[in-house]
């Protein structure tokens, strides 16, 4: 009875070693040192900050703009509705001015 191998637990055996060396070497593994410029990091983060400030603080003002009365948009919107009118008007004399050439 013990000319028999046992095949399975022969795979099993080689299999638990093979993990073993593959653990090891993952754990010896050393990362890849990049070339990297510290300070040029640093000055991107200050940069960033720098740009997150006026973009926060513009956010807040149309937020109070928002909150404002409505009808003080209306009041807005009627010389705006003039200034359209005068501008159109030139451009039709223009027309009138060729048209007659």
């Amino acid at each position: 009875m013990a000319s028999h191998k046992l095949k399975r637990k022969s795979r099993k055996n080689v299999f638990r070693g093979q993990n073993k060396s593959i653990r090891i070497k993952r754990l010896n593994a050393k990362p890849v040192i990049k070339n990297i410029d510290i300070e040029e990091l640093k000055k991107s983060f200050a940069t960033t900050a720098k740009e997150e400030a006026p973009k926060k603080k513009a956010a807040a003002k149309k937020e109070e703009k928002e909150a404002a009365p409505k009808a003080a948009a209306k009041v807005e919107e009627a010389p705006a509705a003039e200034e359209k009118a005068e501008k159109e008007a030139p451009k039709a004399a223009k027309k009138e001015e060729k048209s007659e050439e």
